[in-house]
C-alpha cells in the first residue's frame, strides 16, 4: 500500500503503553498499523478510545511476542485471529491481517494474510478500512480518506454482499452515518439496507440493543431515525417507536438545557408504552435490571411535573420523583408537548428544597404496631398529610399526627 496522507504522531500513539506494545509486535521483523476507530477519529480530530492494531503475524505468534515482551495476552478471539494486550490496565486489540474464505452470518471462515490490500477488502466500511503507522503515515486502500472527508458512509465493495455476510452491518451503517455522515446517504447502501431490513430478526438482540444505544447516543440521531422510517428499517426493528418525528424537539431540550444525550430518554420519547409495554420491551432487549426499572419510570412515572400548576404541586411531584427523574420528564414531556413552557420547570429542582420525611418504621413499632405490612400503610398515612400540608410540618408534629392514626387504629 502507498501512504496517502499523514497525521504525525498523536499522543495516544506516543503514550508508553501504545509504544509498548508497537514495539513488542514488531520485534518480530513484521510491520503492525492502528487501523479502524482510532485512525478515523484521530483524522477528524476527536478524541481516540479504544486502539485497535493489525499485523500480519499470526495470532500464536503475537501471542509469543507480547508475552516475550512481559505483557499480558489474552486469546479473546484467536480462533478469528484477535488477541487482546494488556499494558499499565489499558487493552490493545490486535487483529493477524485476514481474508474471507467463506462467510455465514455474524461468523466467517478466515485465512490469514500477509496482504493488507486483501484484509481492507473484507471490512465493512471504508472510513474503517484505513490503516495509520506509528509515525502517523496513514494507509488507505479503499477510499476510506474521501469518504471521511465528504461525510459519505459506504461500504467496502458490493453493500448488500457485506450485509449478507453480518446483518448487524445494516444497523452499524445507520449508527456510523448518525455520527460522520453528512448530507444524502449512501443510494446503493440504503436500497441494500431496505431489502435486507427482515432480517434483522434473525439477530441476537443484546448485539441489536448495543448498537441501538450507541445510534441513539449520536449528538443528533433524528435525520436516520427519518432514514430508518422511511426505507422499513425501523418497523422491523423496533415497532414500538411510533413518534420519532419527537426527537427534533427533544435533541432542542437537550441544547437548550446542556443536558447530555440519554438513550433511555431519547428511546422513552419516541415510543407509547404504559408501565407493562415498557417493561415487555425491556426485557425483549434485554435491559439491566437498572435501565428497565429507569426505562418504566421515564414511559410511566407515578406522577407528572406541570407547569400549568402551581409551585405547590410541583413540589410535591419532586418529592415523589426526585430531581433526577423530574429533569428527566421535564425534557421528554417538552418533546411531547411542544405548545407547553416545559422547560421553565428544568430548573425547578435546583431552586426548590424538599425536605427528606422525618418518620421511620422503627417510629410506628415503638408506638406498639407489630412488624408487618400495616407498618407501611401507616407510614403511608402520615407522609401523605405531611405533603398535603406542604412538607411544614417538622418531626414532633409528624409523630403526633402517627400516634393519632395508631390510636385510632386500636
Amino acid at each position: 500500500m502507498k501512504p496517502a496522507t499523514s497525521i504525525g504522531v498523536n499522543s495516544w500513539m506516543a503514550q508508553a503503553q501504545t509504544q509498548a506494545v508497537m514495539k513488542a509486535l514488531m520485534a518480530g521483523g513484521q510491520p503492525a498499523r492502528f487501523v479502524g476507530g482510532c485512525v478515523r477519529d484521530a483524522l477528524l480530530g476527536l478524541p481516540v478510545k479504544d486502539i485497535d492494531i493489525a499485523t500480519p503475524e499470526p495470532p500464536g505468534r503475537v501471542m509469543e511476542l507480547i508475552e516475550q515482551a512481559d505483557l499480558r495476552a489474552i486469546p479473546t478471539g484467536i480462533e478469528h485471529g484477535t488477541i487482546t494486550a494488556i499494558c499499565d490496565g489499558i487493552p490493545f486489540e490486535i487483529t493477524t491481517l485476514r481474508r474471507d474464505v467463506e462467510t455465514f452470518g455474524r461468523h466467517a471462515r478466515v485465512s490469514y494474510t500477509t496482504d493488507w490490500q486483501e484484509d481492507a477488502a473484507r471490512r465493512d466500511l471504508t472510513l474503517n478500512a484505513l490503516y495509520c503507522d506509528l509515525d502517523g503515515t496513514v494507509f488507505d486502500p479503499v477510499g476510506g480518506l474521501v469518504d471521511l472527508k465528504e461525510g459519505r458512509i459506504r461500504f467496502v465493495g458490493g453493500a448488500r454482499a457485506r450485509i449478507e455476510e453480518d446483518v448487524l452491518r445494516l444497523l452499524r451503517f445507520f449508527r456510523f452515518y448518525a455520527y460522520y455522515g453528512v448530507g444524502t446517504a449512501d443510494p446503493e447502501a440504503v436500497a441494500a439496507c431496505r431489502e435486507m431490513a427482515p432480517q434483522i430478526e434473525t439477530l441476537s438482540v443484546e448485539r441489536v440493543w448495543k448498537e441501538m444505544s450507541r445510534l441513539l447516543m449520536a449528538p443528533d440521531p433524528a435525520p436516520t431515525f427519518d432514514l430508518m422510517a422511511t426505507n422499513g428499517v425501523l418497523s422491523n426493528l423496533l415497532p414500538e417507536v411510533v413518534h420519532s418525528d419527537r426527537l427534533p424537539a427533544l435533541i432542542k431540550a437537550e441544547i437548550a438545557t446542556d443536558t447530555a444525550p440519554g438513550y433511555l430518554r431519547r428511546l422513552a420519547t419516541v415510543v407509547e408504552l404504559e408501565k407493562d409495554g415498557a417493561r415487555a420491551l425491556a426485557a425483549r432487549l434485554k435491559f439491566s435490571n437498572a435501565d428497565r426499572d429507569q426505562f418504566c419510570r421515564l414511559c410511566d412515572p407515578v406522577v407528572h411535573p406541570d407547569p400549568g400548576v402551581d409551585t405547590k404541586q410541583n413540589r410535591v411531584a419532586l418529592y415523589r420523583l426526585g430531581p433526577d427523574l423530574f429533569s428527566e420528564l421535564v425534557l421528554i414531556k417538552a418533546a411531547q408537548d411542544p405548545d407547553q413552557d416545559w422547560l421553565s420547570l428544568f430548573p425547578f429542582p435546583q431552586t426548590s428544597s424538599v425536605p427528606l420525611f422525618f418518620i421511620t418504621g422503627q417510629d410506628v413499632v415503638d408506638l406498639g404496631v407489630p412488624t408487618g405490612n400495616e407498618i407501611g400503610g401507616l407510614l403511608g398515612q402520615v407522609e401523605d398529610w405531611w405533603i398535603a400540608g406542604d412538607f411544614a410540618a417538622d418531626r414532633e408534629s409528624c409523630l403526633k399526627h402517627l400516634e393519632s392514626f395508631v390510636t385510632a387504629r386500636s
